[in-house]
């Protein structure tokens, strides 16, 4: 456990406050982090298949999280998992209204969200989220209503969609949280640390040129790029941050580091008690934006941005320095817990879900996927 007084934090008013200030990774950009999903998911198949065999049901991980459509695998609806959620876990997760967009009625689907936001006392700067999705897919920060019609606009005909209230907070974290069915405690497996890529303006060069320059984003201009481009000739003022993405998702940008020296005893406890009411969740991760590093080690200020299920990763994996033994390793351990928590469901009498129910979720899901909005 890291001593709450050795911790140093970005200040205030920067990208990201809040966040420890860690040492610089051996690799700008894992070697890892963009191969194909195939790759580090063909040993979990294998395995799953050994395992299968053993419990004699392939479906386990797909119990593991009654509560959840699917235990979170592929298809889940974020409104209805937090919906799920008891009295005491929806206490912490960020206010939001969830709508539906329907043929030719924008105006009218417009009207309706102005009457939810008003009536949850929501007001702009809001974060709209696909309700069916993973991976930060068709994310953006919304701050007027001309922007959300333009979400609406281009959102899919017959897609939910969340507005959710904008945490106050710049710090952001992945929680990885496990407990076995019938007991009250669970443990903190996993702890990632989310940072928001930036650039450093030096006066001269122009936002392009401050992209191409940097050890990191050079490599992924194929990210931020096309997401900035109307400000690619904008010439950051000096010392000014810019930043290149919203969404906490490594897959459009964001930097992922290994956070599991800052797990405590205390975070792992407050878990405890939020998550004591949320009955059917015993195995996924939560999304949380907080005040700082210290707090959150104490268990406090932070918010949960989304609660996901079988499907997450222990994304401290893609920390650059991370080597690959230790991602399969990481994928590997994560589903033998799930097929453990699944077969003690099954035994209490949960029934796995057919071939054909999981393939018409995650071909619904792809579907969808691919019609989102570009993601901030």
């Amino acid at each position: 456990m890291t001593r709450l007084a050795n911790v140093e934090m970005i200040p205030q008013g920067m990208v990201n406050a809040g966040m420890p200030v860690l040492h610089q990774p051996r690799r700008a950009l894992s070697p890892f982090e963009f191969f194909p999903t195939w790759f580090f998911y063909t040993p979990v198949i294998l395995q799953s298949a050994v395992l299968s065999v053993i419990h004699r049901d392939w479906a386990l991980p797909l119990i593991a999280n009654p509560a959840i459509k699917l235990s979170g695998m592929v298809g889940e609806s974020k409104h209805d998992i937090f919906n799920s959620a008891g009295k005491q876990t929806k206490e912490w997760v960020l206010p939001f209204i969830t709508l539906t967009k329907t043929q030719h009625h924008i105006e009218e689907l417009l009207s309706e969200a102005t009457d939810q936001l008003e009536r949850v006392e929501l007001t702009y700067p809001l974060v709209a989220k696909p309700d069916v999705g993973c991976r930060g897919v068709g994310v953006k920060l919304i701050h007027s209503d001309a922007q959300l019609r333009s979400y609406i606009e281009s959102f899919p005909v017959s897609g939910r969609f969340l507005l959710q209230e904008k945490s106050h907070y710049s710090a952001e974290a992945g929680v990885f949280y496990v407990k076995q069915p019938g007991e009250s405690q669970g443990k903190i497996i996993s702890m990632t640390l989310k940072y928001s890529p930036r650039v450093v303006g030096d006066g001269k060069s122009t936002l392009r040129e401050l992209i191409g320059k940097c050890p990191r984003a050079g490599k992924l201009k194929h990210l931020y790029l096309p997401r900035h481009k109307e400000q690619l000739d904008f010439i950051v003022p000096e010392g000014e941050e810019f930043q290149l993405a919203f969404a906490g998702s490594h897959t459009f940008g964001a930097i992922f580091r290994d956070g599991n020296q800052f797990i405590t005893q205390a975070l792992e406890q407050k878990l405890n008690d939020v998550l004591a009411d949320f009955e059917g969740f015993n195995f996924g991760r939560l999304d949380i934006k907080f005040q700082d590093i210290r707090a959150l080690m104490n268990g406090e200020c932070f918010d949960i941005l989304e609660i996901n299920g079988a499907s997450s990763e222990a994304a401290h994996i893609w920390d650059s320095d991370t080597a690959l033994s230790d991602i399969f390793r990481t994928l590997l351990k994560q589903y033998r817990l799930l097929y453990q928590i699944g077969s003690k469901y099954k035994k209490q009498g949960h029934k796995t879900p057919n071939l054909t129910t999981l393939l018409q979720a995650w071909r619904e899901e792809k579907l969808l996927t691919h019609l989102y909005p570009m993601t901030d």
